[in-house]
């Protein structure tokens, strides 16, 4: 089994940081007690621009979590569809070969989903088999490629497509002004990742997937997540998260690289999702990493913000495009997120 190929797919309206920033100034107005400490946030947070699902005056006209998730609705539906077309394009891949769809999202909900409704739109085999995953967060992109590789081991004739969709510009709280809040309203952004596992059986190239391993940390649910109100969803972001990378993550990819008989000297690259400069710098220091290691996960960030679940299929693209790794190099594709959890792959190319 290996990943055949990636794409991703962004919303046209792209905005440069400068400019968010000053219209959520402008937009919270005199409630912001300190704006200038607003501003210092949003600089630390290594973004030079974002995507958004909407064109940026539009979001005034949101008053419901029901009109927001019909918008999500809508835009999931339109990078899906690109994000998944262009991926099977660059794996030369027919869309009869898909077996499965996972779709992970945390940002909005539908029923029928969204993969129902991508398989009326793109007229896809209707013998699909279709995954949502709704509540994973970050971790959901490295997740849900985990899960494929489970799915095409047994069916190795088949393909499984993993599309990540988050749209975290219609989730902000615009009555939120805790730190978590501005925070976040400076770190993501919007937009979509399509990963292809494909079987030992299918006649393609890329990376092998060698392993996957799921890490629970107990009793951390308020380090990250939402809490889910008639309002829609509101951050839970806490500052423990570096904290938690720093305590357990270096062990859990020693032990994970131990089982295969490797260790963190045999792995040439690192595929990390784009948690932010904190999370990055975190698992830097705790994987002992040398300068640059993590420099296509610092590119994506500055380019687009966190995706969440769709940002470390953006730095797999990234790898599969521009940065592709020596025949036989070892590379380690890792997230983190709510639960608080961790999702481990081993690739070799």
């Amino acid at each position: 089994m290996l990943i055949a190929g990636a794409a991703s797919a962004l919303p046209k309206h792209r905005y440069d940081q400068t400019i968010l920033l000053n219209a959520l100034r402008h937009f919270w107005g005199a409630r912001l007690d300190n704006p200038e400490f607003m501003q210092r946030l949003h600089q630390r947070v290594g973004v030079d621009a974002r995507h958004l699902a909407l064109p940026m005056e539009d979001y005034h006209a949101i008053t419901t979590w029901g009109q927001a998730n019909d918008h999500w609705i809508d835009v999931a539906l339109d990078l899906s569809e690109e994000a998944l077309g262009l991926a099977l394009r660059r794996a030369s891949l027919p869309q009869d070969s898909l077996g499965a769809i996972f779709f992970v999202s945390v940002t909005g909900i539908a029923s029928p989903s969204i993969d129902a409704r991508l398989i009326n739109r793109m007229s896809l085999p209707r013998h699909l088999k279709r995954v949502p995953i709704f509540g994973l967060g970050c971790v959901a992109g490295a997740a849900g490629v985990a899960r494929a590789a489970d799915y095409v081991r047994a069916f190795p004739e088949q393909v499984a497509a993993v599309i990540a969709v988050e749209l975290c510009s219609l989730t902000l709280q615009h009555d939120d002004l805790s730190i978590a809040n501005l925070i976040s309203s400076g770190l993501f952004g919007d937009g979509a990742g399509v990963a292809l596992v494909a079987g030992a059986q299918v006649p393609c190239e890329g990376p092998r997937i060698l392993a996957t391993r799921s890490v629970f940390y107990p009793d951390t649910e308020r380090v990250m997540g939402w809490d889910i109100s008639e309002k829609g969803f509101r951050i839970v972001l806490s500052r423990e998260v570096p904290l938690v990378v720093e305590q357990f993550f270096a062990a859990d990819v020693d032990a994970f690289l131990d089982g295969e008989g490797l260790c963190r000297a045999d792995i040439r690259s690192w595929i990390l999702h784009t948690g932010g400069p904190r999370i990055l710098e975190a698992t830097a220091e705790a994987l002992q990493l040398p300068e640059g290691a993590l420099d296509a996960s610092w590119t994506c960030l500055r380019r687009t913000g966190n995706l969440s679940s769709a940002s470390v299929l953006l730095v797999l693209e990234e790898f599969l495009l521009h940065r592709r790794q020596p025949a036989g190099s070892y590379s380690v594709m890792a997230a983190m997120g709510p639960g608080f959890c961790s999702e481990l792959l081993l690739l070799q190319w």
